[in-house]
């Protein structure tokens, strides 16, 4: 099979690619006539389009050669471990390689751009993801890690948590209280920025995130005029992704576009259904009780289009060409839910770059 373009210049490629849908995907889950991906939409979509296409592509340039600079000249380096890059290709990554996600992709931005900001952060900023698997929540993790940091989720300022792996028997919640209490401050003392990124976040024992309540509190600084450490903490869960996909089925159902859908209407039956929810501690801890965790993001169910956009994207992350065919036979490999309608992928993308491996030579 022939070789496609060499990372990481498959990605300015995606951003001159026809928007998402414009092409055939086998009869299957088409997008409404007139969806657009948010941000694209305006009285001329065409310049409107390429113009945010460049704008987009001109960030991820920069983010680039500062990243190939620090390679080449590590002396004159300044985005080492104390000091990070700002997220100045977050933009770029969220809008070319997160699919189907508007809402996360708007929220994120906009709540990672403000905090990393502000002069004096008085608490760390603290989000929630919540969907089904595959829907993107560990892929915007560690893009963001990436943006913030030049080796990013191996970076000695990033750490990761997954809840079964390093928590997974309640009768140690004494020892993991100190290791993970223990873990933050270290990292902390080390870096003047942190990420700590903890999945599963729904299978957290309550004594785990009751530890977590001093590092997200506010706090007064200290020193008034010394440089205000940074934290970021990312909850990634399962929590919720039932009502989520219920909530959207009935929008589309009632003629809604998939862009058209905001915060307001999922929102309120988000927040409920963490905190009703029986099987999880996690809508019942302190940090959802008092308010400690900054916004609870939610990742809508992926279309069959939206598998469609993985597996190109697959491909090209490996250099390889693709066929419009192919991509439609990887998304009929999904399995679609619920058992009438067939809209949903119920793995979201999860799979797909293993899947390309039928049409490898």
């Amino acid at each position: 099979m022939l070789r496609g373009p060499r990372s990481p210049l498959w990605l300015l490629l995606l951003l001159l690619l026809p928007p998402p849908g414009t092409w055939g995907d086998g009869g299957r889950a088409r997008p409404r006539e007139g969806a657009e991906e948010a941000g694209e939409a305006g009285s001329c979509p065409a310049f409107q389009g390429l113009r945010e296409r460049l704008r987009a592509a001109g960030a991820l340039c920069r983010r680039y050669w500062a990243l190939f600079s620090c390679r080449v000249w590590p002396e004159g380096c300044r985005q080492d471990e104390e000091e990070p890059a700002r997220p100045l290709g977050l933009e770029a990554d969220l809008r070319v390689r997160l699919h189907g996600q508007h809402l996360a992709r708007e929220l994120v931005l906009t709540a990672a751009r403000g905090y990393l900001e502000l002069p004096q952060p008085d608490k760390a900023l603290a989000l929630s993801f919540h969907g089904w698997s595959g829907t993107g929540k560990n892929f915007v993790a560690r893009m963001l890690a990436e943006n913030l940091y030049r080796d990013g989720l191996r970076s000695d300022c990033v750490k990761v948590f997954i809840a079964t792996l390093h928590f997974p028997h309640h009768k140690y919640v004494d020892l993991y209280q100190e290791q993970l209490a223990g873990q933050i401050r270290k990292t902390q003392e080390h870096c003047h920025q942190t990420l700590f990124i903890l999945d599963e976040a729904e299978k957290l024992h309550p004594g785990l995130l009751e530890a977590l309540r001093p590092h997200l509190e506010r706090q007064a600084p200290e020193n008034p005029r010394a440089k205000s450490p940074r934290t970021i903490f990312l909850f990634l869960s399962n929590l919720a992704g039932n009502i989520i996909n219920e909530v959207v089925l009935n929008l589309l159902k009632a003629g809604w576009s998939r862009e058209e859908i905001g915060m307001e209407h999922l929102e309120p039956q988000l927040q409920a259904g963490i905190v009703e929810a029986t099987d999880s501690g996690f809508g019942h801890s302190c940090l959802v009780k008092e308010n400690l965790i900054d916004f609870f993001i939610p990742f809508l169910p992926l279309e069959y289009r939206h598998v469609r956009l993985c597996a190109r994207d697959a491909f090209l992350s490996q250099e390889l060409l693709y066929t419009e065919e192919a991509l439609d036979e990887i998304a009929k490999m999904m399995v679609y839910v619920p058992k009438e309608e067939q809209l949903f992928s119920s793995q979201g993308c999860k799979s797909v770059s293993q899947r390309i491996n039928y049409f490898m030579p």
